[in-house]
Protein backbone atom coordinates (compact mmCIF):
# COMPACT_ATOMS: atom_id res chain seq x y z
CA UNK A 1 0.00 0.00 0.00
CA UNK A 2 1.08 3.60 -0.49
CA UNK A 3 2.74 4.95 2.64
CA UNK A 4 0.64 8.09 2.85
CA UNK A 5 2.23 9.12 6.13
CA UNK A 6 5.67 9.36 4.53
CA UNK A 7 4.20 11.24 1.57
CA UNK A 8 2.45 13.62 3.93
CA UNK A 9 5.69 14.27 5.82
CA UNK A 10 7.51 14.88 2.57
CA UNK A 11 4.69 17.14 1.39
CA UNK A 12 4.82 19.30 4.48
CA UNK A 13 8.59 19.64 4.28
CA UNK A 14 8.43 20.57 0.61
CA UNK A 15 5.68 23.09 1.21
CA UNK A 16 7.44 24.63 4.18
CA UNK A 17 10.67 24.94 2.23
CA UNK A 18 8.79 26.88 -0.41
CA UNK A 19 7.07 29.02 2.19
CA UNK A 20 3.84 27.99 0.61
CA UNK A 21 1.84 25.99 3.15
CA UNK A 22 -1.66 27.45 3.21
CA UNK A 23 -4.00 27.53 6.19
CA UNK A 24 -7.70 27.11 5.52
CA UNK A 25 -9.72 30.11 6.70
CA UNK A 26 -13.09 29.79 8.39
CA UNK A 27 -15.96 29.52 5.94
CA UNK A 28 -17.23 32.98 6.81
CA UNK A 29 -13.84 34.53 6.14
CA UNK A 30 -13.69 32.81 2.78
CA UNK A 31 -17.07 34.24 1.81
CA UNK A 32 -16.10 37.69 3.00
CA UNK A 33 -12.93 37.62 0.92
CA UNK A 34 -14.95 37.48 -2.29
CA UNK A 35 -16.13 41.05 -1.76
CA UNK A 36 -18.89 41.69 -4.29
CA UNK A 37 -18.35 38.29 -5.92
CA UNK A 38 -21.07 35.80 -5.02
CA UNK A 39 -18.77 32.81 -5.44
CA UNK A 40 -15.03 32.11 -5.25
CA UNK A 41 -12.86 31.84 -8.35
CA UNK A 42 -12.14 28.35 -9.65
CA UNK A 43 -8.70 27.71 -11.17
CA UNK A 44 -8.45 24.32 -12.87
CA UNK A 45 -4.81 23.57 -13.73
CA UNK A 46 -4.02 20.52 -15.83
CA UNK A 47 -0.69 19.12 -16.97
CA UNK A 48 -0.27 17.03 -20.11
CA UNK A 49 1.04 13.44 -19.87
CA UNK A 50 2.24 13.82 -16.27
CA UNK A 51 2.87 10.69 -14.24
CA UNK A 52 1.41 10.23 -10.76
CA UNK A 53 4.81 10.60 -9.06
CA UNK A 54 6.18 13.49 -11.14
CA UNK A 55 5.55 15.94 -8.29
CA UNK A 56 7.70 16.11 -5.19
CA UNK A 57 4.51 15.89 -3.09
CA UNK A 58 3.56 12.57 -4.71
CA UNK A 59 7.00 11.01 -4.57
CA UNK A 60 9.31 12.26 -7.32
CA UNK A 61 12.94 11.39 -6.77
CA UNK A 62 14.39 14.23 -8.82
CA UNK A 63 11.75 16.86 -9.64
CA UNK A 64 11.01 19.70 -7.22
CA UNK A 65 7.58 21.31 -7.51
CA UNK A 66 7.09 23.60 -4.46
CA UNK A 67 4.35 25.76 -6.01
CA UNK A 68 2.19 22.84 -7.14
CA UNK A 69 2.87 21.06 -3.84
CA UNK A 70 1.47 24.05 -1.96
CA UNK A 71 -1.95 23.38 -3.49
CA UNK A 72 -1.91 19.97 -1.82
CA UNK A 73 -0.49 21.11 1.51
CA UNK A 74 -3.05 23.93 1.59
CA UNK A 75 -5.85 21.46 0.94
CA UNK A 76 -5.66 17.80 0.05
CA UNK A 77 -3.80 15.30 -2.11
CA UNK A 78 -6.13 12.77 -3.71
CA UNK A 79 -4.12 9.57 -3.89
CA UNK A 80 -6.90 7.79 -5.78
CA UNK A 81 -7.29 10.33 -8.58
CA UNK A 82 -7.98 8.83 -12.01
CA UNK A 83 -8.32 9.94 -15.61
CA UNK A 84 -11.20 8.44 -17.56
CA UNK A 85 -8.84 7.46 -20.38
CA UNK A 86 -5.12 6.78 -20.79
CA UNK A 87 -4.93 9.40 -23.59
CA UNK A 88 -5.66 13.09 -23.71
CA UNK A 89 -8.52 14.04 -26.05
CA UNK A 90 -10.73 11.29 -24.67
CA UNK A 91 -10.05 12.25 -21.04
CA UNK A 92 -10.63 15.94 -21.84
CA UNK A 93 -14.01 15.04 -23.33
CA UNK A 94 -14.96 13.45 -20.01
CA UNK A 95 -13.72 16.40 -17.95
CA UNK A 96 -15.59 19.06 -19.92
CA UNK A 97 -18.85 17.06 -20.21
CA UNK A 98 -18.92 15.31 -16.83
CA UNK A 99 -19.65 12.07 -18.71
CA UNK A 100 -17.81 9.06 -20.04
CA UNK A 101 -16.18 10.06 -23.32
CA UNK A 102 -17.72 6.99 -24.96
CA UNK A 103 -21.06 8.81 -25.08
CA UNK A 104 -19.70 11.25 -27.68
CA UNK A 105 -18.23 10.68 -31.12
CA UNK A 106 -15.39 13.13 -30.42
CA UNK A 107 -14.39 10.97 -27.45
CA UNK A 108 -13.86 7.84 -29.55
CA UNK A 109 -10.69 8.89 -31.37
CA UNK A 110 -7.98 7.96 -28.92
CA UNK A 111 -6.11 10.20 -29.22
CA UNK A 112 -7.74 12.65 -31.62
CA UNK A 113 -5.01 12.72 -34.27
CA UNK A 114 -6.80 15.17 -36.55
CA UNK A 115 -9.38 17.86 -35.96
CA UNK A 116 -11.83 17.82 -38.91
CA UNK A 117 -14.24 20.80 -38.82
CA UNK A 118 -17.28 18.61 -38.18
CA UNK A 119 -15.91 16.71 -35.20
CA UNK A 120 -16.56 18.17 -31.78
CA UNK A 121 -18.77 18.21 -28.75
CA UNK A 122 -22.54 18.30 -29.33
CA UNK A 123 -23.64 21.93 -29.52
CA UNK A 124 -26.31 21.51 -26.85
CA UNK A 125 -24.17 19.60 -24.39
CA UNK A 126 -23.75 21.24 -20.92
CA UNK A 127 -20.06 21.79 -20.25
CA UNK A 128 -17.92 22.59 -17.25
CA UNK A 129 -17.18 26.19 -18.33
CA UNK A 130 -20.67 26.67 -19.75
CA UNK A 131 -22.34 25.84 -16.44
CA UNK A 132 -20.04 28.24 -14.57
CA UNK A 133 -20.75 30.95 -17.13
CA UNK A 134 -24.48 30.41 -16.65
CA UNK A 135 -23.91 30.87 -12.89
CA UNK A 136 -22.36 34.30 -13.50
CA UNK A 137 -18.69 33.44 -13.92
CA UNK A 138 -16.35 34.83 -16.55
CA UNK A 139 -14.78 31.79 -18.17
CA UNK A 140 -11.37 31.50 -19.82
CA UNK A 141 -9.25 28.73 -21.29
CA UNK A 142 -5.51 29.22 -21.41
CA UNK A 143 -3.56 26.35 -22.96
CA UNK A 144 -4.45 23.17 -24.82
CA UNK A 145 -7.90 22.54 -26.33
CA UNK A 146 -7.75 19.40 -28.57
CA UNK A 147 -11.53 18.91 -28.81
CA UNK A 148 -12.35 20.37 -32.23
CA UNK A 149 -11.52 23.12 -34.67
CA UNK A 150 -12.64 26.76 -34.44
CA UNK A 151 -14.90 28.40 -35.37
CA UNK A 152 -17.39 25.50 -35.31
CA UNK A 153 -15.94 23.48 -32.45
CA UNK A 154 -13.49 25.69 -30.63
CA UNK A 155 -13.50 26.67 -26.94
CA UNK A 156 -15.69 29.74 -27.57
CA UNK A 157 -18.43 27.47 -28.90
CA UNK A 158 -18.46 25.31 -25.79
CA UNK A 159 -18.61 27.58 -22.79
CA UNK A 160 -15.49 29.74 -22.69
CA UNK A 161 -15.66 33.53 -22.98
CA UNK A 162 -12.01 33.70 -24.06
CA UNK A 163 -9.32 31.38 -25.36
CA UNK A 164 -5.56 31.74 -25.61
CA UNK A 165 -3.78 28.51 -26.40
CA UNK A 166 -3.08 25.70 -28.84
CA UNK A 167 -5.89 24.07 -30.79
CA UNK A 168 -4.30 20.73 -31.57
CA UNK A 169 -2.97 18.03 -29.26
CA UNK A 170 0.63 19.22 -29.15
CA UNK A 171 2.89 22.05 -30.24
CA UNK A 172 6.56 22.90 -30.34
CA UNK A 173 7.36 25.16 -27.40
CA UNK A 174 8.88 27.88 -29.63
CA UNK A 175 7.23 27.40 -33.04
CA UNK A 176 3.82 26.98 -31.38
CA UNK A 177 2.70 24.40 -33.94
CA UNK A 178 3.20 20.68 -34.31
CA UNK A 179 6.04 20.04 -36.75
CA UNK A 180 5.83 17.32 -39.43
CA UNK A 181 8.41 16.89 -42.18
CA UNK A 182 10.16 20.03 -40.97
CA UNK A 183 7.06 22.22 -41.41
CA UNK A 184 4.54 23.65 -38.92
CA UNK A 185 1.05 22.22 -39.38
CA UNK A 186 -2.41 23.01 -38.05
CA UNK A 187 -3.75 26.16 -36.43
CA UNK A 188 -1.31 26.02 -33.53
CA UNK A 189 -1.40 28.95 -31.13
CA UNK A 190 -4.66 30.88 -31.28
CA UNK A 191 -6.50 33.68 -29.54
CA UNK A 192 -10.24 33.37 -29.72
CA UNK A 193 -11.01 31.69 -33.02
CA UNK A 194 -8.00 33.12 -34.86
CA UNK A 195 -4.38 31.96 -35.23
CA UNK A 196 -1.92 34.06 -33.25
CA UNK A 197 1.71 34.90 -33.95
CA UNK A 198 3.77 35.26 -30.79
CA UNK A 199 7.30 34.69 -29.54
CA UNK A 200 8.43 32.93 -26.41
CA UNK A 201 8.44 29.61 -24.59
CA UNK A 202 4.91 28.22 -24.59
CA UNK A 203 4.74 27.31 -20.90
CA UNK A 204 5.79 30.86 -19.99
CA UNK A 205 3.26 32.34 -22.42
CA UNK A 206 0.47 30.32 -20.82
CA UNK A 207 1.54 31.29 -17.31
CA UNK A 208 1.69 34.99 -18.24
CA UNK A 209 -1.73 34.88 -19.90
CA UNK A 210 -3.27 33.15 -16.87
CA UNK A 211 -1.92 35.95 -14.66
CA UNK A 212 -3.50 38.51 -17.01
CA UNK A 213 -6.85 36.73 -16.74
CA UNK A 214 -6.69 36.95 -12.95
CA UNK A 215 -5.65 40.59 -12.99
CA UNK A 216 -8.54 41.44 -15.34
CA UNK A 217 -11.15 39.38 -13.49
CA UNK A 218 -12.88 42.33 -11.79
CA UNK A 219 -16.03 41.79 -9.72
CA UNK A 220 -17.16 38.65 -11.51
CA UNK A 221 -15.95 35.30 -10.23
CA UNK A 222 -13.48 33.68 -12.63
CA UNK A 223 -13.48 30.13 -13.91
CA UNK A 224 -10.04 29.65 -15.42
CA UNK A 225 -8.90 26.46 -17.14
CA UNK A 226 -5.12 26.53 -17.34
CA UNK A 227 -4.21 23.54 -19.49
CA UNK A 228 -0.44 23.40 -19.88
CA UNK A 229 0.99 21.29 -22.70
CA UNK A 230 3.99 20.54 -20.50
CA UNK A 231 5.56 18.07 -20.02
CA UNK A 232 4.26 16.64 -23.33
CA UNK A 233 6.79 16.19 -26.17
CA UNK A 234 8.76 17.71 -27.86
CA UNK A 235 11.44 17.71 -25.18
CA UNK A 236 12.49 21.36 -25.00
CA UNK A 237 13.44 23.73 -22.22
CA UNK A 238 13.77 27.50 -22.25
CA UNK A 239 17.23 27.40 -23.82
CA UNK A 240 16.38 25.03 -26.66
CA UNK A 241 15.03 27.40 -29.30
CA UNK A 242 17.88 26.48 -31.66
CA UNK A 243 16.81 22.84 -31.44
CA UNK A 244 13.25 23.79 -32.30
CA UNK A 245 14.39 25.53 -35.49
CA UNK A 246 16.01 22.32 -36.76
CA UNK A 247 13.21 19.99 -35.66
CA UNK A 248 11.93 17.64 -38.38
CA UNK A 249 9.14 16.02 -36.38
CA UNK A 250 7.70 17.00 -33.00
CA UNK A 251 7.34 13.31 -32.13
CA UNK A 252 11.05 12.63 -32.58
CA UNK A 253 11.77 9.86 -30.08
CA UNK A 254 15.53 10.49 -30.14
CA UNK A 255 15.11 13.59 -27.99
CA UNK A 256 14.58 14.01 -24.28
CA UNK A 257 15.93 12.57 -21.05
CA UNK A 258 15.12 12.64 -17.35
CA UNK A 259 16.91 15.94 -16.79
CA UNK A 260 15.05 17.69 -19.62
CA UNK A 261 11.73 16.29 -18.44
CA UNK A 262 12.44 17.60 -14.93
CA UNK A 263 13.36 21.00 -16.35
CA UNK A 264 10.10 21.24 -18.30
CA UNK A 265 8.06 20.24 -15.26
CA UNK A 266 9.85 22.70 -13.00
CA UNK A 267 9.26 25.53 -15.48
CA UNK A 268 5.57 24.68 -15.32
CA UNK A 269 5.80 24.75 -11.52
CA UNK A 270 7.33 28.24 -11.67
CA UNK A 271 4.36 29.42 -13.71
CA UNK A 272 1.90 27.83 -11.30
CA UNK A 273 3.70 29.82 -8.61
CA UNK A 274 3.09 33.02 -10.58
CA UNK A 275 -0.61 32.20 -10.85
CA UNK A 276 -0.90 31.58 -7.11
CA UNK A 277 0.98 34.83 -6.42
CA UNK A 278 -1.41 36.70 -8.75
CA UNK A 279 -4.39 35.37 -6.81
CA UNK A 280 -2.81 36.57 -3.56
CA UNK A 281 -1.94 39.98 -4.99
CA UNK A 282 -5.49 40.42 -6.31
CA UNK A 283 -7.03 39.47 -2.97
CA UNK A 284 -8.56 36.34 -4.48
CA UNK A 285 -6.86 33.76 -2.26
CA UNK A 286 -10.22 32.19 -1.49
CA UNK A 287 -10.07 30.64 -4.97
CA UNK A 288 -10.62 26.92 -5.38
CA UNK A 289 -7.48 25.61 -7.08
CA UNK A 290 -7.12 22.18 -8.66
CA UNK A 291 -4.03 20.57 -10.14
CA UNK A 292 -4.23 17.33 -12.10
CA UNK A 293 -3.13 15.65 -15.35
CA UNK A 294 -5.13 14.56 -18.38
CA UNK A 295 -3.76 11.00 -18.22
CA UNK A 296 -0.84 8.98 -16.89
CA UNK A 297 2.78 9.67 -17.68
CA UNK A 298 4.75 8.93 -20.80
CA UNK A 299 8.41 8.12 -21.59
CA UNK A 300 10.33 9.99 -18.90
CA UNK A 301 7.66 10.22 -16.23
CA UNK A 302 7.60 8.53 -12.84
CA UNK A 303 4.51 6.52 -11.92
CA UNK A 304 5.69 4.75 -8.75
CA UNK A 305 4.24 2.74 -7.11
CA UNK A 306 2.18 1.97 -10.20
CA UNK A 307 3.17 0.18 -13.42
CA UNK A 308 2.10 1.11 -16.92
CA UNK A 309 2.04 4.44 -18.72
CA UNK A 310 0.03 6.56 -21.15
CA UNK A 311 -1.99 4.38 -23.51
CA UNK A 312 -2.46 1.57 -20.98
CA UNK A 313 -5.22 0.79 -18.49
CA UNK A 314 -2.70 -0.35 -15.92
CA UNK A 315 -2.74 2.07 -12.97
CA UNK A 316 0.26 4.01 -14.30
CA UNK A 317 -1.72 4.98 -17.40
CA UNK A 318 -4.80 6.25 -15.57
CA UNK A 319 -3.76 7.20 -12.01
CA UNK A 320 -2.92 10.91 -12.04
CA UNK A 321 -1.97 13.65 -9.57
CA UNK A 322 -4.99 15.21 -7.88
CA UNK A 323 -4.50 18.25 -5.62
CA UNK A 324 -7.29 20.54 -4.42
CA UNK A 325 -7.12 23.71 -2.33
CA UNK A 326 -10.34 25.40 -1.22
CA UNK A 327 -9.85 27.73 1.76
CA UNK A 328 -12.79 27.67 4.13
CA UNK A 329 -14.09 24.52 2.47
CA UNK A 330 -11.30 21.94 2.50
CA UNK A 331 -9.09 21.92 5.59
CA UNK A 332 -5.36 22.17 4.93
CA UNK A 333 -3.64 18.81 5.24
CA UNK A 334 -6.83 16.84 4.69
CA UNK A 335 -6.42 13.13 4.00
CA UNK A 336 -9.31 12.09 1.75
CA UNK A 337 -9.38 8.45 0.71
CA UNK A 338 -11.93 8.82 -2.09
CA UNK A 339 -11.58 7.52 -5.66
CA UNK A 340 -12.24 10.40 -8.04
CA UNK A 341 -12.22 10.32 -11.85
CA UNK A 342 -12.00 13.15 -14.42
CA UNK A 343 -15.72 13.38 -15.13
CA UNK A 344 -16.37 14.02 -11.39
CA UNK A 345 -14.73 17.44 -11.58
CA UNK A 346 -17.77 19.06 -13.24
CA UNK A 347 -20.42 18.29 -10.60
CA UNK A 348 -17.91 18.44 -7.74
CA UNK A 349 -16.37 21.83 -8.51
CA UNK A 350 -19.71 23.40 -9.34
CA UNK A 351 -21.19 22.31 -6.02
CA UNK A 352 -18.03 23.19 -4.08
CA UNK A 353 -18.01 26.72 -5.51
CA UNK A 354 -21.72 27.58 -5.65
CA UNK A 355 -23.33 25.24 -3.13
CA UNK A 356 -25.72 24.13 -5.87
CA UNK A 357 -26.08 21.06 -8.05
CA UNK A 358 -25.01 21.37 -11.68
CA UNK A 359 -27.98 21.38 -14.05
CA UNK A 360 -27.78 18.35 -16.31
CA UNK A 361 -27.28 14.60 -16.45
CA UNK A 362 -23.76 13.38 -15.73
CA UNK A 363 -21.87 10.16 -15.16
CA UNK A 364 -19.60 12.01 -12.76
CA UNK A 365 -20.44 12.27 -9.07
CA UNK A 366 -20.61 15.33 -6.85
CA UNK A 367 -17.87 14.48 -4.37
CA UNK A 368 -17.84 17.87 -2.63
CA UNK A 369 -19.20 16.31 0.60
CA UNK A 370 -16.25 13.92 0.63
CA UNK A 371 -13.70 16.65 -0.15
CA UNK A 372 -15.03 18.88 2.61
CA UNK A 373 -15.18 16.07 5.18
CA UNK A 374 -18.96 16.23 5.50
CA UNK A 375 -19.42 12.66 4.29
CA UNK A 376 -17.47 9.41 4.29
CA UNK A 377 -15.97 8.06 1.05
CA UNK A 378 -18.68 6.84 -1.29
CA UNK A 379 -18.55 3.37 -2.84
CA UNK A 380 -18.60 3.44 -6.62
CA UNK A 381 -17.79 1.54 -9.78
CA UNK A 382 -15.59 3.10 -12.49
CA UNK A 383 -15.23 1.80 -16.05
CA UNK A 384 -12.61 2.17 -18.76
CA UNK A 385 -12.14 0.99 -22.29
CA UNK A 386 -9.39 1.74 -24.78
CA UNK A 387 -9.47 0.61 -28.37
CA UNK A 388 -5.71 0.20 -28.81
CA UNK A 389 -4.72 -3.37 -27.96
CA UNK A 390 -8.32 -4.16 -26.95
CA UNK A 391 -8.16 -2.96 -23.34
CA UNK A 392 -10.92 -2.89 -20.73
CA UNK A 393 -11.06 -2.26 -16.99
CA UNK A 394 -13.54 -1.85 -14.18
CA UNK A 395 -12.85 -0.91 -10.58
CA UNK A 396 -15.39 -1.67 -7.87
CA UNK A 397 -14.28 -1.02 -4.31
CA UNK A 398 -10.76 -2.41 -3.93
CA UNK A 399 -11.09 -4.79 -6.91
CA UNK A 400 -10.03 -4.10 -10.48
CA UNK A 401 -10.72 -6.33 -13.46
CA UNK A 402 -8.27 -5.66 -16.29
CA UNK A 403 -8.18 -6.93 -19.87
CA UNK A 404 -5.07 -6.31 -21.97
CA UNK A 405 -5.53 -7.91 -25.35
CA UNK A 406 -6.24 -11.59 -24.79
CA UNK A 407 -4.96 -11.50 -21.19
CA UNK A 408 -7.34 -11.01 -18.25
CA UNK A 409 -6.46 -10.14 -14.66
CA UNK A 410 -8.02 -9.42 -11.28
CA UNK A 411 -6.19 -7.22 -8.79
CA UNK A 412 -6.84 -5.70 -5.39
CA UNK A 413 -5.41 -2.27 -6.18
CA UNK A 414 -5.64 -1.02 -2.61
CA UNK A 415 -3.50 -3.84 -1.18
CA UNK A 416 -1.40 -4.24 -4.34
CA UNK A 417 -0.89 -1.00 -6.24
CA UNK A 418 1.71 -2.70 -8.45
CA UNK A 419 -0.91 -5.00 -10.00
CA UNK A 420 1.25 -8.06 -9.49
CA UNK A 421 -0.81 -10.35 -7.22
CA UNK A 422 -3.29 -11.74 -9.75
CA UNK A 423 -6.51 -13.24 -8.34
CA UNK A 424 -7.95 -14.11 -11.73
CA UNK A 425 -7.68 -17.89 -11.25
CA UNK A 426 -8.71 -17.95 -7.58
CA UNK A 427 -11.70 -15.59 -7.52
CA UNK A 428 -13.71 -16.47 -10.60
CA UNK A 429 -16.96 -15.21 -9.05
CA UNK A 430 -15.57 -11.68 -8.76
CA UNK A 431 -14.20 -11.86 -12.30
CA UNK A 432 -17.60 -12.93 -13.62
CA UNK A 433 -19.36 -10.17 -11.66
CA UNK A 434 -17.05 -7.39 -12.86
CA UNK A 435 -17.08 -8.57 -16.48
CA UNK A 436 -20.89 -8.57 -16.46
CA UNK A 437 -20.92 -5.04 -15.07
CA UNK A 438 -18.48 -3.89 -17.74
CA UNK A 439 -20.52 -5.48 -20.53
CA UNK A 440 -23.68 -3.75 -19.30
CA UNK A 441 -21.87 -0.39 -19.12
CA UNK A 442 -20.20 -0.82 -22.50
CA UNK A 443 -23.56 -1.46 -24.14
CA UNK A 444 -24.54 2.10 -23.18
CA UNK A 445 -21.51 3.62 -24.93
CA UNK A 446 -21.23 4.47 -28.63
CA UNK A 447 -19.48 1.61 -30.46
CA UNK A 448 -16.06 2.40 -31.78
CA UNK A 449 -16.42 3.55 -35.40
CA UNK A 450 -15.72 1.04 -38.15
CA UNK A 451 -16.22 3.23 -41.22
CA UNK A 452 -14.50 6.32 -42.50
CA UNK A 453 -14.62 9.59 -40.61
CA UNK A 454 -16.97 11.16 -43.14
CA UNK A 455 -19.47 8.33 -42.70
CA UNK A 456 -19.28 8.47 -38.92
CA UNK A 457 -19.57 12.24 -38.59
CA UNK A 458 -22.73 12.25 -40.73
CA UNK A 459 -24.17 9.52 -38.51
CA UNK A 460 -23.49 11.23 -35.22
CA UNK A 461 -24.11 14.81 -36.36
CA UNK A 462 -27.01 14.56 -38.85
CA UNK A 463 -28.06 18.14 -38.08
CA UNK A 464 -24.79 19.49 -39.45
CA UNK A 465 -24.32 17.37 -42.59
Amino acid sequence: MIDKSSLDRRSLLAGAAAGAVAIAAPAGAARAATGTRPYPDVIFIMADDMGYADLSITGSHHIRTPAIDSIGTGGTVLHQSYSSSPVCSASRTAIITGCYQGRFRVGLDEPLAELPPGLGLPADRPTLPGLFRKAGYRTALVGKWHLGTPPLNGPLEHGYDSFYGIVEGAADYFIHHTVHDGKPVGIGLAQGDKPLEATGYLTDLFGAQAVKEIEAAGDKPLFLSLHFNAPHWPWEGREDEAIAKTLKDSRDTSGGNLAKYAEMTQIMDENVGKVLAALKHAGREDAIVVFTSDNGGERFSETWPFVGQKGELLEGGIRVPGLVRAPGRIAAGSNIDQPIVGMDWLPTLFALATGKSADGTFDGLDLSPQLTGKAAPVARTIYWRYKANDQAAVRQGDWKYLKLGDKEHLFNVVQDERERADFFDVNKDKVKELKALWDKWNAQMIPYPLGSFSEDVKKWYPDRY
